[in-house]
């Protein structure tokens, strides 16, 4: 017990020291102190094997990390949503019900990126709730997981008029807040929806029927670009399709946790 005391207060100092530096969040991840501090720890003459935490010391470690971290990445996308506040930035502003922020898991492995919100979308201020939303929902749980373990967010928040492609000083207006929120997230693969998403992210102008299926790069993060869920309702033959490529994101999940 005397170990998880010192923990925790190794913990604090390094909070309360940053407090004092004037961050009001920390999206980063804090592996390296934990770790070092689980070292110090261990290298004691009398090494614990306290029963307050499954896996011992390291497993107590993770969790209040994983705490840490979930608490910090929920209060960031706070943070940021309160910056966008009622956006004038770009004309998308004019014609927009309501801003369409991103919804899901902080601490998401898997997040979805599509182009920008539809009417239902801007009606409700959810992404992806109208009939393309239906088939994305269908996606993600034949993936074995719920709306509720992603995120899900836009390039744009605002919906652009008759659902038309978002313009290049649009999307330069707007993508910076879904850069913060990639950053804040960390997922371990991103999907990109669809041709405005994925030329977004990898930075090709190559059509996405020759984009998808391969996985490419965002900062260093996995991106599997794919088919947008609207394209598959006028064209339901390529589900299959994407399909393929979301198995590819769970295997490419399931490397990643054995690494």
């Amino acid at each position: 017990m005397d170990n998880r005391t010192e923990i925790i207060r190794e913990v604090k100092k390094v909070l309360e020291f940053y407090q004092a530096l004037g961050f009001e969040y920390l999206p980063v991840k804090l592996e390296n102190s934990f770790q070092n501090t689980e070292r110090r720890t261990q290298n004691t003459e009398n090494p614990p094997s306290p029963p307050f935490a499954k896996g011992g010391m390291g497993g107590f470690v993770s969790e209040l990390q994983t705490q840490y971290a979930e608490l910090n990445k929920e209060s960031a996308l706070k943070a940021l949503r309160e910056e966008i506040g009622d956006c004038k930035r770009c004309r998308l502003s004019g014609g927009r019900k309501n801003i369409v922020f991103g919804a899901g898991d902080p601490d998401a492995k898997i997040m979805f990126i599509g182009e920008g919100p539809g009417r239902e979308e801007d009606i409700q201020a959810k992404p992806f709730v109208g009939d393309a939303g239906t088939v994305l929902t269908n996606l993600i749980k034949k993936m074995g997981l719920q709306r509720e373990n992603v995120y899900i967010a836009n390039v744009v928040k605002c919906r652009p008029p008759l659902n038309r492609d978002p313009e290049e000083d649009e999307i330069a207006s707007c993508s910076p807040f879904l850069v913060r929120q990639i950053e804040i997230i960390m997922p371990r693969v991103i999907v990109a929806l669809g041709r405005i998403s994925a030329h977004y992210l990898t930075g090709s102008k190559i059509p996405i029927t020759r984009l998808r299926g391969a996985f490419h790069e965002y900062r260093g993060i996995p991106v599997m670009p794919t088919f947008h869920p609207a394209y598959l309702l006028r064209n339901p033959k390529d589900k299959w399709l994407t399909w393929e490529d979301a198995q590819k994101v769970l295997e490419k999940l399931k490397c990643s946790r054995n690494l």
